[in-house]
């Protein structure tokens, strides 16, 4: 069985979103990025957001702005659920 990191997500006062087992940065703009993660993909949405950390050497992000939400989808997901769920 193949063994995962530890995944987490930190939001802190709706102004900094810190995550680890982040693989890329697949596009992003202030009012929303989108990651590939280890084990999935998530959406960030929010107004001025601003990219301050990336490492893909040990999977850290982190990113500021106003923070609205954060959707996560899971690798096995169907893309009929992402597009209609």
């Amino acid at each position: 069985m193949e063994e995962s990191k530890l995944q987490t997500a930190l939001i802190e006062q709706q102004k900094k979103i810190t995550m680890t087992g982040v693989d890329s940065v697949d596009s992003f703009s202030d009012k929303q990025i989108n990651l590939t993660l280890e084990n999935g993909k998530a959406v960030i949405s929010g107004e001025e957001l601003k990219i301050i950390n990336f490492s893909k050497a040990n999977g850290s992000f982190s990113a500021v702005g106003k923070i609205f939400g954060v959707r996560f989808f899971d690798k096995r997901e169907k893309i009929t659920k992402r597009l209609f769920g």
